[in-house]
């Protein structure tokens, strides 16, 4: 993977999370490694750490191997359709970041030249932790692919018709998780801890959640068993955000975020 080049167009807060997420492992070489944007003075502590930042697209696209476009939706077609000049077939692997853009019409503006992608990862890339979903209408996904994006936490392959669910669930997720957790330091404040504490209680506690269910593969309600007993003080807070539709409240917020997509 060393001497494999990536070029991510655009540089974005998605754009430079997979950034950093891609530098915080030795396998890939910050000279290999190509970003744009249309100002790069926003990007000038990448380029001090070796990175390639440019403004040109056609200039990434034809030193890299793998393109990564971390493009909003509606600018997408329209940057394929500059840099298909550029194409090589022999060369390039194409992932697309963008929600609601099919790999029928992603395969369409390059003209079927090149092997396509569609990926959806969050934002906890930067720190080595997102979960990227990827579909393709390829036979099997390149590993040089799978193992860009496994530098910057797991993956998965799905079938492209979840793919607004994998942005939901996945992208938009970070944003519940976070808010859920500020909602737990606002309520650890109210108890008795100043911020600082609570924040960091919290932001623990949390993580170590997650990673009993990771490595354990445990359903949450087994591990919820285990602290929950007979009129034990976390029954009576389950219960009580139950009562006042916690749990309701999530689901209808992910449908809700599937039907706005």
């Amino acid at each position: 993977m060393k001497h494999t080049k990536i070029a991510i167009i655009g540089g974005g807060n998605l754009g430079q999370s997979i950034l950093k997420g891609l530098l915080s492992k030795s396998e890939y070489l910050p000279k290999n490694i190509t970003i744009t944007k249309r100002n790069i003075d926003e990007l000038e502590v990448f380029q001090k750490l070796g990175i390639n930042v440019t403004p040109d697209n056609l200039v990434a696209v034809t030193e890299s191997d793998i393109i990564i476009l971390a493009l909003k939706p509606y600018t997408v077609l329209t940057v394929l359709d500059e840099i298909l000049p550029k194409l090589d077939p022999k060369r390039h692997e194409l992932v697309s970041l963008a929600s609601g853009v099919s790999l029928e019409q992603l395969n369409e503006a390059v003209q079927n030249k090149i092997p396509i992608y569609r990926a959806m990862p969050n934002t906890a890339s930067k720190v080595g932790e997102a979960i990227t979903c990827i579909a393709t209408n390829t036979e099997s996904i390149n590993p040089n692919v799978e193992e860009c994006f496994q530098s910057i936490g797991s993956t998965i392959q799905i079938d492209e018709e979840l793919m607004d669910a994998a942005t939901v669930l996945g992208a938009c997720g970070i944003a519940y998780a976070l808010r859920f957790i500020r909602s737990m330091v606002q309520g650890g404040i109210q108890i008795g801890f100043d911020s600082k504490t609570a924040s960091k209680i919290v932001n623990q506690t949390v993580k170590g959640a997650a990673s009993m269910l990771i490595e354990e593969g445990n359903h949450p309600e087994f591990e919820i068993d285990k602290v929950t007993t007979p009129k034990g003080c976390t029954i009576v807070g389950l219960n009580e955000m139950e009562h006042n539709g916690f749990s309701s409240a999530l689901i209808k917020g992910i449908t809700k975020s599937h039907e706005a997509i």
